[in-house]
């Protein structure tokens, strides 16, 4: 392969538990082992790629049902949880920038906490937290931790919700949003166009219209979204 072809996305899978406390939602944040290459030391949703033995025989090609099972696998495996496949709702789809070293493409799903009782694997996790979306932006933006682009967008899309109960009823009728993010480099960080921005075909950050896009900068990330 020329040393300049783009790296091919490998599937992966992620799931976001949710619980209802006294205090209002929260989800289970993992922190990868500050070692590994992809997202070391973030704070993630459990997750992984998509492993052979997550498809079903008779249906080899269903790559929508591995990455389901998929995400069930790997809740069990970073953090002790049992979640039943049928449970889980399709919720956003990422897929990491033409240019990375590594590049996955992402199903994402919520899904309630059956079992409050975590317990991580000690290899690629190394601590876990239950937050309110609100909070772990919070402490994303004090330097508290650190969140992935597509974490830290997914925790705004429900920072507004009180109970698993709202969550859940209110993605029964909204599609999964799919992002395949154009990242590019600006004073003090880096800015992610998304599907909708103006700028997003042309790559031009400076086009006037609609914004969808996300800021990471030192001074603090910021997420647009306007038609």
């Amino acid at each position: 392969m020329p040393e300049d072809a783009p790296v091919s996305p490998v599937p992966a899978a992620t799931v976001i538990l949710l619980r209802d406390t006294d205090d209002g939602l929260e989800t289970l944040l993992l922190r990868r082992n500050s070692q590994l290459a992809f997202h070391g030391g973030s704070w993630v949703f459990p997750g992984g790629r998509v492993d052979p033995e997550d498809f079903d025989p008779a249906r080899p090609d269903d790559i929508d049902r591995a990455a389901a099972v998929a995400a069930v696998r790997e809740a069990k495996e970073e953090a002790g949880l049992d979640v039943p496949v049928e449970a889980l709702m399709y919720f956003s789809h990422w897929t990491t920038p033409v240019g990375m070293p590594k590049r996955f493409s992402t199903w994402f799903y919520l899904a309630p906490a059956q079992d409050a009782h975590v317990e991580i694997d000690g290899g690629e996790i190394h601590d876990h937290a239950w937050h309110s979306p609100h909070g772990a932006l919070e402490a994303q933006r004090a330097g508290e931790i650190e969140l992935p682009a597509p974490t830290f967008v997914s925790l705004l899309g429900l920072q507004d919700f009180d109970s698993v109960a709202a969550v859940m009823t209110a993605y029964t009728t909204r599609s999964a949003e799919i992002y395949v993010p154009r990242n590019q480099k600006v004073p003090g960080g880096r800015l992610s166009l998304y599907h909708g921005d103006a700028g997003y075909e042309n790559e031009d950050a400076d086009l006037s219209g609609a914004r969808h896009r996300l800021w990471m900068v030192e001074s603090g990330w910021k997420y647009e979204r306007a038609s």
